[in-house]
């Protein structure tokens, strides 16, 4: 539903057999864009122009993967189409796409030797569109799973979640989140746990991550990194720096679905991307960037698919 912010177009791609994937976000002209990472195990590209004093100030798109770092290859991917459209900073003898990218570490549950590429990448734009394609275990959430704490093979399965919240005076807000994390999701309405660390390979219980850590079982290494990667897109006009806050206020959704979040295993990254169109208070889109992002969330793990790598919510929530 992020599409529902007019100009911004969507592409997939899923490679279910070697269970990894790639998604676009394509941006329309003009979209100002920033970021905030708060996990620390990112694997990024191009988030130069992001930040404060960069010469660019115009994103172009921005790419979610698998793959963990040798997904960031599919970024060359996506560049190459836009340069082919004509979009990109005006460098005289061609245009440079700017392109922010961040991956999901998903080498763990498919085939490790096969990441999304450049021609991924590069079919993820072409498939980009504006209507809803659904959401759950496709493009970068094909290979996601989540609550890690035990081990992938005490996992649940995550995926790639959409949202929409619409404000006033015209004020949209869309979001997308591919969720990968370490710690477990819970509905923020009840505190039920939908997906996350379970007490055995084969067991339908969760184990309550939080819960385990607070009496002392944490990793002593590093095992499978972790990674929600969200965009929250916007008509909003905003600032580089304006749409740093709105990142980082955003974050909150993350704080009240996933536990524990932002850990020294997650990758955390969110993207904000803003359409100048209309005049916004910062505070209300902050707000709805937060409140889209949580269903976004939510949707990303109960909309999942095991894909006969691990359960799902479906399979466990959902069968009680």
């Amino acid at each position: 539903m992020i599409t529902r912010v007019p100009g911004f177009t969507v592409g997939h791609v899923s490679d279910f057999k070697n269970v990894t994937g790639c998604t676009v976000v394509l941006c329309p002209p003009g979209t100002v864009g920033s970021v905030d990472i708060r996990g620390s195990a990112a694997s990024t590209r191009q988030l130069d122009a992001l930040l404060g004093f960069h010469l660019v100030n115009e994103v172009h798109a921005v790419l979610v993967s698998g793959g963990s770092a040798f997904g960031l290859d599919a970024a060359g991917g996506v560049m190459e189409f836009l340069e082919e459209q004509g979009r990109g900073f005006d460098v005289a003898i061609t245009r440079v796409p700017t392109v922010p990218s961040a991956v999901i570490y998903d080498l763990s549950v498919g085939n490790c030797r096969v990441r999304p590429d450049r021609a991924m990448g590069y079919a993820a734009c072409q498939a980009a569109r504006s209507e809803p394609q659904g959401d759950g275990s496709l493009g970068a959430g094909t290979g996601a799973t989540v609550g890690k704490l035990l081990g992938i093979r005490q996992a649940t399965k995550g995926g790639l979640g959409t949202g929409f919240r619409a404000g006033p005076d015209g004020l949209l807000v869309g979001a997308l989140a591919v969720v990968n994390a370490l710690g477990d999701v819970r509905d923020p309405a009840t505190g039920a746990i939908l997906a996350g660390a379970r007490t055995a390979p084969d067991s339908r219980e969760f184990a309550d991550a939080a819960a385990l850590i607070s009496r002392g079982v944490v990793r002593q290494r590093f095992g499978e990194p972790n990674t929600t990667i969200s965009v929250v897109a916007t008509n909003a006009r905003l600032t580089r720096e304006q749409a740093q806050k709105i990142a980082q206020m955003a974050q909150n959704a993350l704080v009240r679905c996933i536990c524990p979040v932002h850990t020294m295993f997650d990758g955390d990254t969110l993207f904000v991307l803003a359409k100048p169109e209309v005049e916004a208070d910062l505070h209300i889109l902050g707000l709805l960037a937060e409140e889209a992002l949580v269903q976004a969330i939510l949707s990303a793990v109960t909309s999942a698919h095991g894909l006969g790598v691990l359960p799902s919510c479906q399979d466990l929530v959902g069968s009680e």
